[in-house]
């Protein structure tokens, strides 16, 4: 269980939340079948060495319950105690989010990140408000609110979580922090910093933002993302911005334009579906020495092109002396073949 009450959950972030929090994604053995505990290992070991706080288990890559409960399980035991874990709550119901928060928590997790099934349709913010809090209210974890397009609430506010939302869900004792990438522009960000910046912490899981961020109102915590992409380099320049020491921290951040103008591009080439293209940031991640590996469906494919493009920019950005030889074999097959 947490190493916190309900009500030390937001004295527990303010102390606990510093640093990036990147995302771990599952592996699988060569023909899909069943996990590869190896490759959790090798890569939360990799999560560890790069310096992050700690990682969301992403449980959107056709992971059974049952499978997603042993790879939560898997990765608490191979972090440890200083490294925090972060239950992915983007299940088809509500009440298998609950189920998988309560087994989270009782190996070990130390958030829970709020998400929505793809078939939660609301009709206003009342709903909205009902669904999160019955989730906080069950699931004995503090809690990062989430604010994004995909969700398809901008039809109920252009920020996808309303700011006025947002400050009425502050209230609940288990939210500690918003996961904030609603709305265009820092509208949003001022807002709910305004509303109740003092109730939850502010994150904004686009890296490029981070120097803004840090300086303006000292955004303690960032997450979650796949920041493994640029290896070891965000929590590292994240961290001297903290220090004060801005010149060496902007020195990194300027090196990784050449990846981050890549990986935006990708991005931008399936924006429109409201679906993460997580077969390529498993491609990304094992360029920085990740396992790598085949994921089940549904996922989006991967092809030559793009994966050329996104290893020339880590290439440029000094992230790796060079590209892999062409072909995706090798990245399908994994670090760690089973």
């Amino acid at each position: 269980m947490p190493a916190y009450t309900k009500e030390e959950s937001k004295d527990w972030a303010r102390e606990k939340m510093r640093g990036v929090c990147n995302v771990l994604m599952p592996s699988f053995s060569n023909d899909l079948s069943k996990l590869n505990e190896e490759a959790i290992r090798h890569d939360v070991r990799k999560c560890k060495e790069y310096g992050f706080w700690g990682t969301l288990a992403v449980s959107e890559c056709g992971t059974t319950m049952e499978e997603y409960l042993r790879f939560v399980e898997i990765a608490k035991d191979e972090g440890g105690e200083d490294f925090h874990l972060v239950v992915h709550g983007s299940f088809d119901t509500m009440e298998e989010t609950i189920k998988a928060g309560k087994a989270g928590a009782a190996a070990g997790a130390s958030l829970l990140l709020m998400s929505y099934p793809p078939t939660f349709y609301p009709t206003s913010e009342r709903e909205v408000y009902d669904y999160s809090t019955k989730v906080m209210d069950e699931v004995p974890l503090a809690t990062v609110l989430f604010s994004v397009g995909h969700w398809n609430f901008a039809r109920l506010h252009p920020a996808e979580l309303s700011p006025r939302l947002v400050a009425e869900l502050a209230d609940h004792p288990r939210a500690v922090a918003l996961k904030c990438e609603g709305g265009l522009g820092n509208g949003a960000h001022a807002d709910v910093l305004r509303l109740c910046g003092d109730k939850l912490l502010i994150s904004d899981p686009r890296e490029a933002t981070a120097p803004g961020h840090v300086q303006w109102f000292g955004m303690q915590w960032m997450g979650t993302s796949v920041f493994q992409y640029y290896g070891d380099a965000v929590p590292k320049y994240f961290d001297l911005m903290h220090q004060g020491k801005w010149d060496e921290a902007m020195e990194i951040y300027w090196r990784l334009q050449p990846a981050r103008t890549a990986r935006q591009a990708d991005t931008a080439s399936y924006s429109g579906a409201h679906f993460i293209h997580r077969q390529s940031w498993k491609y990304m991640e094992w360029l920085a020495g990740f396992n790598g590996g085949r994921l089940r469906m549904p996922t989006m494919r991967l092809n030559d092109g793009a994966t050329r493009r996104l290893a020339e920019g880590a290439v440029r950005a000094g992230i790796i002396d060079e590209a892999p030889a062409p072909g995706l074999n090798e990245f399908f097959l994994g670090r760690n073949p089973m």
